[in-house]
């Protein structure tokens, strides 16, 4: 029998990951608020329990995309473990289809440098943008389920501009 390749994980303590997992066959499992909120309250609860800092993050239907901090190579496992057992049977609560499998692996990325830590940190905030969830750049504050707001609050729109202007997402697969 052929089983997918699956690369083990390895990881960096005290490090910047870019993490990444798409739903069950990329089904649209997350299309309300309800849903959405469900996942961004387990989300920062997985990751209060497993001190793991967020730096951003973003929602979508079907597969979300975080920028994350860890400081023990253990805590991410569990954190992750965490985050997709609970939100599984959270939204098979919320849809009752107890059971049904929700998520697939999901996908990590060290950070090497400050280039690629701003150009991911751009390709997260440019999601809702990329898959039509907005219409255009200046729209980015109205997508609910993201960081952006977050950043606009604390750092404001220019700086956002700023940032995005000096490590565009065009670069995201070169480094």
């Amino acid at each position: 029998m052929n089983k997918p390749y699956h690369p083990p994980h390895f990881y960096k303590e005290n490090t910047d990951y870019f993490i990444t997992a798409h739903t069950f066959d990329k089904r649209r499992f997350f299309t309300t608020e309800t849903e959405k909120e469900m996942l961004l309250k387990v989300l920062y609860s997985a990751a209060n329990a497993h001190s793991i800092f967020i730096h951003t993050w973003v929602i979508l239907d079907n597969h979300y995309h975080l920028l994350i901090k860890i400081n023990t190579t253990e805590k991410l496992v569990k954190f992750i473990k965490s985050l997709h057992g609970k939100s599984a049977i959270e939204l098979n609560k919320i849809n009752s289809t107890p059971g049904q499998k929700i998520w697939v692996n999901y996908w990590d990325h060290c950070i090497r440098s400050k280039k690629d830590f701003w150009v991911h940190f751009n390709y997260i905030h440019n999601n809702p943008l990329k898959h039509g969830y907005v219409k255009n750049f200046n729209k980015l504050i109205d997508y609910k389920f993201s960081g952006y707001s977050q950043w606009v609050e604390e750092k404001g729109v220019d700086w956002l501009k700023d940032i995005w202007e000096t490590y565009p997402v065009v670069d995201f697969e070169k480094e």
